[in-house]
């Protein structure tokens, strides 16, 4: 793969793009958004894991523009609701919900329960797919426990909820730097960046 190439990030929201980006740099690479193109079809994720997300995504947007393309999907897995909200993490308080609502749904369904059963991880997949081509497929987890309260405005999704025992913080209490060494996106760059190198 050659460097210094625009790759499609089959995903419009811009917190993600800002994730990818700091995480690309090391290639030389720059990730562009859907919101960049016009009339690229949306992608319905319909499948029941991760993987089946990325790779529906990836293929779909890189065949439609005739460009290296990533999909990424992730969500938060939680222990007592049996891995739920998992491939419904976005859209687990209905359809157009906010972040907010999001883990305000989940907070209220964890309510009393005790610390050591509020154990989760963050899950991330991302597939990479160029043009023609066999999907590249990563995976990332970052463990923690979803807290009693919100904390922090650095992040979205759950990252307001979502406390990391080793740091004694909120993912959304870290800086950029500091999540980009330990986040479940990270940990799929990192795969990804290892899985790159070995291909070419």
């Amino acid at each position: 793969m050659s460097e210094a190439r625009r790759v499609v990030l089959a995903t419009r929201n811009q917190g993600k793009v800002k994730e990818f980006n700091k995480l690309f740099a090391s290639l030389g690479w720059e990730g562009i958004s859907l919101a960049d193109f016009d009339d690229v079809p949306e992608v319905i994720e319909d499948g029941e894991t991760f993987e089946a997300n990325a790779i529906k995504k990836a293929v779909t947007i890189s065949t439609y523009l005739n460009l290296p393309a990533v999909g990424d999907d992730s969500g938060l897995e939680v222990d007592a609701l049996d891995g739920r909200p998992g491939v419904y993490s976005a859209r687990y308080a209905g359809e157009s919900a906010t972040d907010e609502e999001n883990w305000k749904k989940l907070l209220q369904e964890l309510d009393g329960m005790p610390e050591e059963k509020r154990t989760a991880r963050f899950r991330c997949t991302l597939a990479l797919v160029e043009p023609g081509g066999q999907p590249l497929i990563a995976t990332g987890s970052c463990e923690g426990v979803i807290a009693t309260g919100p904390a922090g405005t650095n992040g979205f999704g759950y990252d307001p909820v979502f406390f990391l025992p080793e740091k004694q913080k909120m993912m959304a209490e870290l800086s950029s730097e500091e999540k980009n060494q330990i986040s479940h996106r990270a940990m799929a760059m990192q795969e990804l960046l290892s899985l790159l190198k070995e291909n070419r």
